[in-house]
């Protein structure tokens, strides 16, 4: 059974029975969750946690280390208290409704991550998702979309998390209306490109990236569970980005290794540039540091951070 479908099968109702949440006190770390009864704690063992669990951690990548470097250290479930939240929850259903029967009977519906800030995950749970999000240096900045990771590929959506102060990072699980996709390569697209699609996506045969336009995000997505979990490994990785980290003849990882672990996380058409890059380094066609820039544009800087720490610890564990 694939990833997609065991989700699913975690949610058949609109309710989920008061006996799968945890009765018992608050813990103060996840108090901005709950305080406002906006989401409850899920019980560990039920099915729901099971299978969560189960497709985040199968989303990690054919990679032991990542799963065993991977804590999960709470689930929590959406409740939609607010007038709001219920109105946003019912559109979602009326949505969906409409694309399918416009799309045949089929609305598309799946299961995506989203990986924020902890605040920005509040707000979405409060407010619904926003045009604006807080860029680096804390400066605020307009978005076209929202892109989301398809449930087998939670890792592409934990690299785009945030640690808190208590060093968590927490991601959304939100069901999806995709309706017919179209594939967006154009950074400057902020709608479908023709009433024939409803939403956008990277590559059609393997998607790596869920693409819902604005004007659809709270219409067409609805956040379900917030995961909570520790990921280490990821904490002060800035440093392993220099270019003398990832030197294509560093004596401890070569290129054609870090190529190599990165195809467990990048999608088909992000490997092919990768390996066009290397192609023409190896030919001469570009020097050391255009490669070393290339990949960076590619895998971006958390994954290659992620990947060069895990090297690390792997190759320090084979050798002890």
């Amino acid at each position: 059974m694939v990833v997609e479908d065991q989700v699913s099968g975690t949610i058949v109702n609109e309710e989920i029975p008061d006996a799968t949440f945890e009765s018992t006190e608050v813990d103060s770390g996840f108090r901005f969750f709950v305080e406002n009864g906006f989401a409850n704690k899920i019980r560990k063992s039920t099915s729901e946690d099971s299978i969560i669990r189960a497709s985040f951690f199968s989303g990690m990548g054919q990679n032991l280390g990542l799963v065993e470097k991977t804590k999960i250290v709470a689930i929590h479930k959406n409740l939609n208290p607010s007038c709001s939240g219920k109105v946003r929850a019912q559109s979602f259903q009326v949505f969906a409704k409409a694309v399918a029967d416009k799309r045949g009977g089929d609305a598309n519906l799946k299961y995506a991550w989203y990986g924020a800030s902890r605040d920005e995950i509040c707000e979405i749970l409060i407010h619904g998702f926003s045009w604006y999000r807080k860029a680096a240096g804390n400066i605020d900045c307009s978005r076209r979309c929202i892109s989301l990771s398809p449930a087998k590929f939670s890792f592409d959506s934990v690299l785009s998390s945030e640690v808190d102060e208590t060093g968590l990072r927490h991601l959304l699980l939100c069901r999806v209306i995709l309706g017919k996709q179209e594939v967006v390569t154009d950074s400057n697209q902020f709608h479908p490109s023709s009433p024939e699609f409803d939403s956008g996506v990277d590559d059609l045969s393997a998607p790596r990236k869920y693409i819902v336009w604005s004007a659809y995000m709270n219409s067409h997505i609805l956040p379900c569970y917030i995961i909570s979990f520790e990921a280490p490994y990821l904490r002060d990785s800035k440093g392993l980005l220099e270019a003398n980290t990832i030197q294509p003849r560093s004596p401890w990882m070569s290129f054609p290794k870090l190529i190599s672990m990165l195809s467990r996380f990048l999608g088909p058409s992000d490997m092919a540039s990768l390996n066009k890059q290397y192609a023409d380094f190896q030919e001469k066609k570009i020097t050391r540091p255009q490669l070393i820039q290339s990949v960076k544009e590619i895998a971006g800087n958390q994954l290659l951070a992620a990947v060069v720490n895990l090297y690390i610890n792997e190759s320090a564990g084979t050798s002890s």
